[in-house]
């Protein structure tokens, strides 16, 4: 029988995960950042404007769960939105200076946060985790 413990560890590790985002963010005093803006910050990094509908595709979330982060980081002036002069419909969104400036303290945090998660793993055992975890993820995909 299968150990059925998979989705409540991976809740777990979730939490913590995201535990020690907010006390990192905190010690860099980005109040008004939150782990859930850290996947659209990341992919603006790479200096690139992307519409709403990609920006939810590439983070795996809903569109109008993008806007709402999007409006956050917006008003805090980590972003812009670009009408597109071919079509009002649809608006792009890039990162300000601000929001590069950023990419520092993410990188740093990341970094931290990946060597706290895979600290006691072989290189094998961490392979293997992340593959392990991927089917899981694909299982639910099938069904969606």
């Amino acid at each position: 029988m299968k150990n059925q413990r998979l989705i409540s560890l991976s809740s777990r590790l979730a939490e913590k995960a995201n535990k020690f985002i907010i006390a990192e963010l905190k010690k860099y005093e980005l109040s008004d950042i939150a782990p859930s803006h850290g996947d659209i910050l990341s992919l603006l990094f790479d200096g690139n404007a992307y519409e709403m509908g990609e920006i939810a595709k590439k983070i795996h979330r809903t569109k109008p769960t993008v806007t709402v982060l999007v409006e956050k980081l917006e008003k805090s002036g980590y972003v812009q939105r670009i009408k597109s002069d071919v079509d009002a419909r649809f608006t792009k969104v890039s990162l300000t200076k601000k929001g590069f400036e950023l990419q520092p303290m993410f990188e740093a945090i990341s970094q931290d946060l990946n060597a706290l998660a895979y600290a006691g793993l072989r290189d094998e055992e961490a392979l293997l985790l992340e593959i392990l975890l991927e089917k899981a993820i694909v299982n639910f995909e099938k069904k969606e």
